[in-house]
């Protein structure tokens, strides 16, 4: 079953890389047709990828409830689950912390790390690791910026991330206005009409805190230290950051997605803090639709274009209902997405951080998401030493990140409804 739809995932993907090539060599865009069709065998692509991914968490759980069962019945047998690297990573994590050596542990990081929901917009310069006490690498990087993805919507909904090897200011260039044409009559004077360009500015905000571990946890071979310590990290860091990512004010932190979305619907009189009745024109169900169709069509089509809003708001949506009694929206959740569900096609993203439905609340958004991008320094410093609790016999990890975000394109990228004040 897996074998066949790789296959024809595939099969999809060479085809809308045929695609592409056809018009990169004739220099050209895509046709409508073309387009048509490329899109057509980007949501194969998609969708094939989602089966593929249940398949992998129903295999991944069948895994671990062979694993429990050996447990209970007095087998060891965790080794089995492991990949060798973990295994090696995780004795030579607790050999340094039992012979109270600073030897730095060697690792290297995968090609293929993720560091962002929208794959392609991921964009690497120059990567480099911490040295020293460091313990980035492949194992728990990767483990550790899971859990920042999963702590952070805005990663997982799709943003840009940018790795930078230094911290200066980086700046990004950005159209805020494009050149206009028109008709020219013979002999008339060609009109100027400049692009007006602007940039927006990352700097590298530090986020940090400790951690501290015992000896008799590193010592104990049957406790995943190397998985705690990156959950606890990844959680830390993607919680204090994610907050930032959405309603930061750009002062002294990261400027939020919602700082730069410009409006694009606001509710009626009587939708201060819901979206009013259903049954009533440009209420309920209509808000979304015209939020949705507020936004321009390039972005709205973007592979990363999706939802964003609280867990309660979403409640809210799912139990709009039509003058029969019936649902109006189909919110279902697809598995492997990262997503809350779909609306209207496009994937759900919850935060608590999103505002709650309140007058004047900016409470959904909706948008090319990966239009936000994260800048982030030398990936994450995790460090250790063993002289700060030594009257505990405590091990203490520093764990310290730089990053910063920022909207690229303020100009309708993303959009968001406002509640009515009364």
């Amino acid at each position: 079953m897996a074998t066949e739809l790789r296959q024809k995932r595939d099969t999809a993907r060479s085809n809308a890389e045929v695609l592409l090539h056809n018009a990169k060599v004739e220099n050209r865009d895509l046709t409508s047709a073309e387009a048509r069709t490329f899109d057509g065998l980007s949501d194969s692509v998609r969708s094939l990828n989602g089966r593929l991914e249940q398949i992998q968490l129903d295999e991944d759980s069948s895994a671990a409830a062979e694993a429990a069962m050996r447990s209970i019945m007095g087998q060891s047998g965790g080794a089995a689950f492991t990949s060798a690297a973990d295994r090696e990573l995780a004795k030579q994590f607790r050999g340094v912390i039992r012979s109270r050596s600073f030897e730095p542990i060697e690792v290297h990081l995968a090609d293929d790390e993720m560091r962002s929901g929208f794959q392609p917009g991921i964009e690497q310069r120059d990567l480099s690791t911490s040295s020293g006490g460091g313990l980035l690498g492949t194992t728990f990087f990767n483990r550790l910026q899971r859990h920042m993805v999963e702590s952070s919507s805005v990663l997982a909904a799709g943003a840009t991330v940018l790795q930078t090897s230094s911290g200066e200011p980086l700046k990004v260039p950005k159209t805020t206005a494009l050149s206009t044409a028109a008709i020219v009559p013979e002999a008339g004077t060609i009109p100027e009409s400049d692009p007006t360009l602007g940039a927006v500015t990352f700097g590298a905000y530090k986020y940090g805190f400790l951690v501290q571990v015992s000896y008799e946890l590193a010592e104990d071979e049957k406790f995943d230290l190397v998985g705690y310590l990156a959950e606890q990290a990844g959680i830390a860091v993607g919680n204090a950051f994610g907050a930032h990512a959405i309603t930061g004010t750009g002062t002294g932190q990261p400027r939020g997605i919602l700082t730069d979305a410009t409006l694009g619907v606001t509710g009626p009189t009587g939708t201060a803090t819901t979206l009013g009745t259903q049954t009533t024109a440009g209420q309920g169900g209509d808000l979304l639709l015209d939020l949705a169709a507020s936004v321009a069509e390039p972005y709205a089509r973007s592979a990363a274009a999706a939802w964003l809003m609280r867990g309660t708001t979403l409640n809210t949506i799912r139990k709009l209902r039509d003058s029969t009694g019936r649902y109006i929206f189909s919110t279902d959740i697809i598995p492997g997405s990262g997503s809350a569900g779909t609306l209207l096609g496009r994937p759900v993203f919850t935060d608590p951080t999103m505002p709650a439905m309140a007058a004047g609340a900016k409470s959904i958004a909706f948008g090319d998401l990966s239009r936000y991008w994260v800048r982030q320094v030398n990936g994450v410093r995790f460090e250790r030493s063993n002289e700060f609790a030594f009257d505990k016999d405590l091990v203490t990890f520093r764990c310290l990140a730089r990053i910063d975000g920022a909207l690229t394109d303020t100009t309708g990228a993303v959009k968001y409804f406002a509640h009515s004040a009364t």
